[in-house]
Protein backbone atom coordinates (compact mmCIF):
# COMPACT_ATOMS: atom_id res chain seq x y z
CA UNK A 1 0.00 0.00 0.00
CA UNK A 2 1.16 3.45 -1.04
CA UNK A 3 1.15 5.47 2.19
CA UNK A 4 0.12 9.31 0.71
CA UNK A 5 1.20 12.62 2.12
CA UNK A 6 -0.97 13.68 4.70
CA UNK A 7 -2.58 17.09 3.07
CA UNK A 8 -4.96 19.08 4.73
CA UNK A 9 -8.27 19.51 2.43
CA UNK A 10 -9.50 22.06 0.15
CA UNK A 11 -12.48 22.21 -2.03
CA UNK A 12 -12.76 23.31 -5.47
CA UNK A 13 -16.50 23.78 -6.29
CA UNK A 14 -17.84 20.52 -4.53
CA UNK A 15 -14.97 18.51 -5.70
CA UNK A 16 -12.66 17.74 -2.36
CA UNK A 17 -8.73 17.70 -2.62
CA UNK A 18 -5.88 16.69 -0.50
CA UNK A 19 -6.88 14.89 3.26
CA UNK A 20 -8.56 11.75 2.44
CA UNK A 21 -9.98 12.24 -0.97
CA UNK A 22 -8.95 10.27 -3.98
CA UNK A 23 -6.58 11.69 -5.99
CA UNK A 24 -8.54 13.69 -8.28
CA UNK A 25 -7.87 13.34 -11.98
CA UNK A 26 -8.27 16.98 -14.25
CA UNK A 27 -7.52 18.25 -17.73
CA UNK A 28 -7.81 21.22 -19.49
CA UNK A 29 -10.17 22.24 -22.96
CA UNK A 30 -8.43 22.42 -25.93
CA UNK A 31 -11.37 24.35 -27.60
CA UNK A 32 -11.73 28.22 -27.99
CA UNK A 33 -13.71 29.00 -24.42
CA UNK A 34 -15.65 31.74 -26.17
CA UNK A 35 -17.52 28.71 -28.15
CA UNK A 36 -19.92 27.94 -25.57
CA UNK A 37 -21.53 25.03 -27.21
CA UNK A 38 -18.09 23.25 -28.63
CA UNK A 39 -16.71 24.05 -24.97
CA UNK A 40 -19.41 22.20 -23.39
CA UNK A 41 -19.73 19.28 -25.40
CA UNK A 42 -15.88 18.88 -24.74
CA UNK A 43 -16.09 19.21 -20.89
CA UNK A 44 -19.29 17.03 -20.72
CA UNK A 45 -17.15 14.08 -22.79
CA UNK A 46 -14.10 14.81 -20.75
CA UNK A 47 -16.59 14.09 -17.73
CA UNK A 48 -18.07 10.74 -19.04
CA UNK A 49 -14.70 10.10 -19.58
CA UNK A 50 -14.43 10.06 -15.47
CA UNK A 51 -12.55 13.99 -15.50
CA UNK A 52 -13.67 15.93 -12.39
CA UNK A 53 -12.46 19.25 -12.63
CA UNK A 54 -11.83 21.30 -16.14
CA UNK A 55 -9.98 24.04 -16.28
CA UNK A 56 -10.62 26.83 -19.56
CA UNK A 57 -8.18 29.11 -21.47
CA UNK A 58 -9.03 32.89 -20.49
CA UNK A 59 -6.78 34.73 -22.44
CA UNK A 60 -9.25 37.34 -23.95
CA UNK A 61 -12.46 39.08 -22.97
CA UNK A 62 -14.68 36.89 -25.10
CA UNK A 63 -13.97 33.91 -22.76
CA UNK A 64 -14.76 35.77 -19.89
CA UNK A 65 -17.87 36.79 -21.54
CA UNK A 66 -19.00 33.01 -21.96
CA UNK A 67 -17.85 31.66 -18.81
CA UNK A 68 -21.30 32.18 -16.83
CA UNK A 69 -23.15 29.59 -19.54
CA UNK A 70 -20.01 27.47 -18.84
CA UNK A 71 -20.18 27.43 -15.76
CA UNK A 72 -23.98 27.14 -15.24
CA UNK A 73 -24.03 24.06 -17.53
CA UNK A 74 -20.90 21.98 -17.01
CA UNK A 75 -20.93 18.82 -14.91
CA UNK A 76 -17.77 19.13 -13.54
CA UNK A 77 -16.43 22.18 -11.94
CA UNK A 78 -14.47 24.86 -13.79
CA UNK A 79 -11.48 26.21 -13.27
CA UNK A 80 -10.11 29.32 -14.56
CA UNK A 81 -6.65 29.64 -16.49
CA UNK A 82 -5.53 33.19 -15.66
CA UNK A 83 -2.00 34.39 -16.81
CA UNK A 84 -0.99 37.72 -17.90
CA UNK A 85 -4.21 39.78 -17.38
CA UNK A 86 -4.82 39.91 -14.03
CA UNK A 87 -8.26 41.82 -14.79
CA UNK A 88 -9.81 38.70 -15.92
CA UNK A 89 -9.24 36.67 -12.47
CA UNK A 90 -11.49 39.33 -11.06
CA UNK A 91 -14.04 38.91 -13.80
CA UNK A 92 -13.88 35.00 -13.58
CA UNK A 93 -14.93 34.88 -10.38
CA UNK A 94 -17.70 36.93 -11.19
CA UNK A 95 -18.54 35.07 -13.24
CA UNK A 96 -19.12 31.97 -10.95
CA UNK A 97 -16.13 29.73 -11.63
CA UNK A 98 -15.26 27.40 -9.06
CA UNK A 99 -11.36 28.30 -9.13
CA UNK A 100 -8.66 29.71 -10.98
CA UNK A 101 -5.32 28.92 -11.77
CA UNK A 102 -2.55 32.06 -11.36
CA UNK A 103 0.86 32.24 -12.10
CA UNK A 104 2.13 34.98 -9.95
CA UNK A 105 5.01 35.25 -11.64
CA UNK A 106 3.00 36.14 -14.97
CA UNK A 107 1.20 38.89 -12.58
CA UNK A 108 4.55 40.52 -11.41
CA UNK A 109 3.30 43.28 -9.12
CA UNK A 110 2.88 41.73 -5.59
CA UNK A 111 -0.06 43.86 -5.04
CA UNK A 112 -2.37 42.74 -7.43
CA UNK A 113 -1.91 38.56 -6.84
CA UNK A 114 -2.59 39.81 -3.35
CA UNK A 115 -5.81 41.51 -4.12
CA UNK A 116 -7.10 38.64 -6.59
CA UNK A 117 -6.22 36.19 -3.50
CA UNK A 118 -8.50 38.61 -0.99
CA UNK A 119 -11.32 38.61 -3.71
CA UNK A 120 -10.79 34.44 -3.67
CA UNK A 121 -11.27 34.32 -0.24
CA UNK A 122 -14.09 36.32 -0.13
CA UNK A 123 -15.99 34.44 -2.66
CA UNK A 124 -14.83 31.20 -1.54
CA UNK A 125 -13.17 30.50 -4.80
CA UNK A 126 -9.85 28.34 -4.95
CA UNK A 127 -6.78 28.56 -6.44
CA UNK A 128 -4.30 26.96 -7.81
CA UNK A 129 -0.85 28.53 -7.15
CA UNK A 130 1.34 27.50 -9.97
CA UNK A 131 4.87 27.57 -10.40
CA UNK A 132 6.61 27.02 -13.52
CA UNK A 133 10.60 27.02 -15.35
CA UNK A 134 8.57 29.95 -17.68
CA UNK A 135 7.15 31.96 -14.85
CA UNK A 136 9.98 31.87 -12.35
CA UNK A 137 10.61 35.75 -10.59
CA UNK A 138 13.80 37.74 -11.80
CA UNK A 139 15.70 36.92 -8.66
CA UNK A 140 15.28 33.45 -8.32
CA UNK A 141 16.34 32.87 -12.02
CA UNK A 142 19.56 35.50 -11.06
CA UNK A 143 20.04 33.77 -8.01
CA UNK A 144 20.25 29.75 -9.47
CA UNK A 145 20.96 30.51 -13.30
CA UNK A 146 18.59 28.29 -14.51
CA UNK A 147 14.97 27.01 -13.41
CA UNK A 148 16.41 24.38 -11.30
CA UNK A 149 14.26 22.11 -8.68
CA UNK A 150 16.00 24.71 -5.75
CA UNK A 151 14.61 27.71 -7.94
CA UNK A 152 10.79 26.41 -8.14
CA UNK A 153 11.05 24.98 -4.63
CA UNK A 154 11.46 28.69 -3.17
CA UNK A 155 9.02 30.66 -5.56
CA UNK A 156 6.17 27.97 -4.46
CA UNK A 157 7.15 28.52 -0.88
CA UNK A 158 7.53 32.17 -1.00
CA UNK A 159 4.23 32.42 -2.95
CA UNK A 160 2.77 29.61 -0.42
CA UNK A 161 3.75 31.63 2.89
CA UNK A 162 2.13 35.18 1.30
CA UNK A 163 -1.42 33.48 0.51
CA UNK A 164 -1.37 32.28 3.71
CA UNK A 165 -0.11 35.59 5.12
CA UNK A 166 -3.14 37.03 3.54
CA UNK A 167 -5.39 34.43 4.88
CA UNK A 168 -5.95 32.25 2.12
CA UNK A 169 -5.57 28.54 2.61
CA UNK A 170 -8.31 26.84 0.16
CA UNK A 171 -5.36 27.13 -2.16
CA UNK A 172 -3.30 23.70 -4.18
CA UNK A 173 0.22 24.49 -5.27
CA UNK A 174 1.61 22.85 -8.97
CA UNK A 175 5.15 22.93 -9.48
CA UNK A 176 6.24 21.64 -12.89
CA UNK A 177 8.61 21.86 -15.76
CA UNK A 178 9.62 19.64 -18.78
CA UNK A 179 12.63 18.05 -17.33
CA UNK A 180 11.58 15.49 -15.20
CA UNK A 181 13.99 14.60 -12.31
CA UNK A 182 14.30 18.30 -11.77
CA UNK A 183 10.27 18.72 -11.41
CA UNK A 184 10.52 15.34 -9.66
CA UNK A 185 12.99 16.94 -7.12
CA UNK A 186 11.36 20.45 -6.92
CA UNK A 187 7.95 18.76 -5.30
CA UNK A 188 10.06 16.29 -3.17
CA UNK A 189 11.32 19.36 -1.61
CA UNK A 190 8.06 21.18 -1.77
CA UNK A 191 5.98 18.03 0.04
CA UNK A 192 8.89 17.71 2.82
CA UNK A 193 8.46 21.61 3.79
CA UNK A 194 4.08 21.55 3.95
CA UNK A 195 0.90 20.50 4.11
CA UNK A 196 -0.55 22.50 1.07
CA UNK A 197 -1.88 19.85 -1.48
CA UNK A 198 -0.30 19.76 -4.70
CA UNK A 199 -1.34 19.05 -8.07
CA UNK A 200 1.43 16.90 -10.17
CA UNK A 201 2.21 16.52 -14.15
CA UNK A 202 4.98 17.25 -16.37
CA UNK A 203 4.37 19.94 -18.53
CA UNK A 204 5.00 19.70 -22.41
CA UNK A 205 5.27 16.19 -22.20
CA UNK A 206 4.56 15.98 -25.72
CA UNK A 207 2.28 13.59 -28.25
CA UNK A 208 2.05 9.76 -28.40
CA UNK A 209 4.24 7.23 -26.57
CA UNK A 210 6.59 9.42 -25.59
CA UNK A 211 4.59 12.08 -24.29
CA UNK A 212 2.83 9.18 -22.53
CA UNK A 213 5.66 7.21 -21.39
CA UNK A 214 7.44 10.90 -19.97
CA UNK A 215 4.48 11.86 -17.84
CA UNK A 216 3.78 8.12 -16.71
CA UNK A 217 7.47 8.40 -15.39
CA UNK A 218 7.50 11.90 -13.53
CA UNK A 219 3.78 11.55 -12.28
CA UNK A 220 4.46 8.22 -11.30
CA UNK A 221 7.48 8.41 -9.31
CA UNK A 222 6.25 11.09 -7.73
CA UNK A 223 2.74 8.93 -6.99
CA UNK A 224 4.53 6.00 -5.74
CA UNK A 225 5.86 8.62 -2.94
CA UNK A 226 2.87 9.33 -1.91
CA UNK A 227 3.14 13.06 -3.32
CA UNK A 228 0.30 14.63 -5.60
CA UNK A 229 -3.57 15.48 -4.68
CA UNK A 230 -5.00 16.00 -8.30
CA UNK A 231 -2.95 15.00 -10.97
CA UNK A 232 -3.07 16.17 -15.36
CA UNK A 233 -1.60 14.45 -18.17
CA UNK A 234 -0.21 16.98 -20.33
CA UNK A 235 -0.65 15.52 -23.58
CA UNK A 236 -0.23 16.97 -27.26
CA UNK A 237 -3.70 15.36 -27.66
CA UNK A 238 -7.04 14.74 -27.18
CA UNK A 239 -7.67 15.46 -23.46
CA UNK A 240 -9.84 12.85 -23.14
CA UNK A 241 -6.48 11.08 -23.98
CA UNK A 242 -5.16 12.80 -21.05
CA UNK A 243 -7.84 11.56 -18.38
CA UNK A 244 -7.48 7.69 -19.52
CA UNK A 245 -4.15 8.01 -19.39
CA UNK A 246 -4.28 9.71 -15.95
CA UNK A 247 -6.41 6.52 -14.73
CA UNK A 248 -4.00 3.75 -16.23
CA UNK A 249 -1.57 5.31 -14.01
CA UNK A 250 -3.38 5.74 -10.82
CA UNK A 251 -4.76 2.31 -11.51
CA UNK A 252 -1.21 0.73 -11.74
CA UNK A 253 -0.35 1.68 -9.02
CA UNK A 254 -3.44 0.44 -6.74
CA UNK A 255 -4.61 3.97 -6.46
CA UNK A 256 -7.92 3.92 -8.18
CA UNK A 257 -9.67 1.82 -10.19
CA UNK A 258 -12.37 3.05 -12.83
CA UNK A 259 -13.05 0.95 -15.80
CA UNK A 260 -11.80 -1.95 -17.00
CA UNK A 261 -8.30 -3.21 -16.63
CA UNK A 262 -7.14 -5.69 -19.21
CA UNK A 263 -4.06 -8.05 -18.17
CA UNK A 264 -2.36 -9.66 -21.33
CA UNK A 265 1.16 -11.52 -21.35
CA UNK A 266 3.44 -10.91 -23.46
CA UNK A 267 4.03 -12.50 -27.48
CA UNK A 268 6.06 -15.20 -27.22
CA UNK A 269 6.37 -18.58 -29.40
CA UNK A 270 3.87 -21.09 -26.82
CA UNK A 271 0.91 -19.13 -28.36
CA UNK A 272 -1.50 -20.35 -30.71
CA UNK A 273 -4.07 -18.00 -31.01
CA UNK A 274 -3.86 -14.46 -32.58
CA UNK A 275 -3.43 -12.74 -29.16
CA UNK A 276 -3.52 -8.89 -29.98
CA UNK A 277 -6.26 -9.74 -32.15
CA UNK A 278 -8.32 -10.84 -29.07
CA UNK A 279 -6.99 -8.05 -27.06
CA UNK A 280 -7.94 -5.27 -29.01
CA UNK A 281 -11.84 -6.60 -29.60
CA UNK A 282 -12.08 -7.02 -25.74
CA UNK A 283 -10.99 -3.38 -25.60
CA UNK A 284 -12.83 -1.69 -28.38
CA UNK A 285 -15.94 -3.76 -27.28
CA UNK A 286 -15.32 -2.59 -23.16
CA UNK A 287 -14.42 0.94 -23.58
CA UNK A 288 -17.80 2.14 -22.63
CA UNK A 289 -17.92 0.37 -19.13
CA UNK A 290 -16.85 2.23 -16.43
CA UNK A 291 -17.59 0.10 -13.54
CA UNK A 292 -13.93 -1.09 -11.92
CA UNK A 293 -13.43 -4.70 -13.53
CA UNK A 294 -9.79 -6.70 -14.02
CA UNK A 295 -10.19 -9.43 -17.03
CA UNK A 296 -6.90 -11.01 -17.78
CA UNK A 297 -5.91 -12.21 -21.82
CA UNK A 298 -3.77 -15.12 -21.29
CA UNK A 299 -2.23 -16.64 -24.59
CA UNK A 300 -1.67 -19.64 -23.40
CA UNK A 301 -2.49 -22.28 -21.15
CA UNK A 302 0.97 -22.35 -18.90
CA UNK A 303 0.07 -21.12 -15.70
CA UNK A 304 -2.39 -18.89 -17.12
CA UNK A 305 -5.44 -19.07 -14.60
CA UNK A 306 -2.60 -18.60 -11.99
CA UNK A 307 -0.90 -15.91 -12.92
CA UNK A 308 -4.35 -13.49 -13.28
CA UNK A 309 -5.80 -15.43 -10.57
CA UNK A 310 -6.59 -12.13 -8.89
CA UNK A 311 -8.21 -11.32 -12.12
CA UNK A 312 -12.31 -11.35 -12.11
CA UNK A 313 -12.80 -13.08 -15.27
CA UNK A 314 -10.67 -13.94 -18.20
CA UNK A 315 -9.58 -16.11 -20.87
CA UNK A 316 -6.84 -18.79 -21.12
CA UNK A 317 -6.13 -19.61 -24.42
CA UNK A 318 -4.38 -23.01 -26.07
CA UNK A 319 -4.39 -24.04 -29.50
CA UNK A 320 -7.84 -23.19 -31.19
CA UNK A 321 -9.65 -23.13 -27.66
CA UNK A 322 -9.63 -21.44 -24.64
CA UNK A 323 -11.32 -21.95 -20.80
CA UNK A 324 -13.20 -19.30 -19.35
CA UNK A 325 -12.48 -18.46 -15.91
CA UNK A 326 -13.84 -16.40 -12.99
CA UNK A 327 -12.13 -15.54 -10.04
CA UNK A 328 -9.39 -18.05 -11.01
CA UNK A 329 -11.59 -21.06 -11.61
CA UNK A 330 -12.20 -22.51 -15.08
CA UNK A 331 -16.48 -22.33 -15.86
CA UNK A 332 -16.26 -23.00 -19.51
CA UNK A 333 -14.07 -24.12 -22.46
CA UNK A 334 -15.21 -21.89 -25.75
CA UNK A 335 -13.65 -22.48 -29.76
CA UNK A 336 -11.12 -19.97 -30.60
CA UNK A 337 -13.63 -18.07 -32.88
CA UNK A 338 -16.06 -17.69 -29.96
CA UNK A 339 -13.38 -16.46 -27.37
CA UNK A 340 -13.63 -13.02 -27.56
CA UNK A 341 -17.67 -13.31 -27.68
CA UNK A 342 -17.63 -15.76 -24.85
CA UNK A 343 -15.81 -13.27 -22.87
CA UNK A 344 -17.47 -10.49 -23.24
CA UNK A 345 -21.22 -12.33 -22.97
CA UNK A 346 -19.65 -13.10 -19.02
CA UNK A 347 -18.42 -10.08 -18.40
CA UNK A 348 -21.99 -8.37 -18.65
CA UNK A 349 -23.41 -10.99 -17.08
CA UNK A 350 -21.01 -10.43 -13.92
CA UNK A 351 -21.58 -6.67 -13.90
CA UNK A 352 -25.45 -7.46 -14.21
CA UNK A 353 -25.20 -9.55 -11.03
CA UNK A 354 -22.68 -7.48 -9.27
CA UNK A 355 -25.68 -4.41 -9.44
CA UNK A 356 -28.14 -6.74 -7.74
Amino acid sequence: MIQRRKTRQISVGWVKVGGSAPIVVQSMTSTKTHDVEATLSQIKRLAQAGCELIRVAVPHQEDVEALPDIVKNSPIPVIADIHFAPSYAFKSMEAGVHGIRINPGNIGKEEIVKEIVEEAKKKGVAIRLGVNSGSLEKDLLDKYGYPKAEALFESAVRWSEKFEKWGLYNFKVSIKGSDVLENIKANELFAEKTDIPLHIGITEAGMGLKGIVKSSVGIGILLYKGIGDTIRVSLTDDPEVEVETAYAILQSLGLRRRGIEIIACPTCGRIEVDLPKVVKEVEEKLKGLDKPLKIAIMGCVVNAIGEAKEADLGLACGKGFAWLFKDGKPIKKVSEENMAKALLEEVLSYERKREV
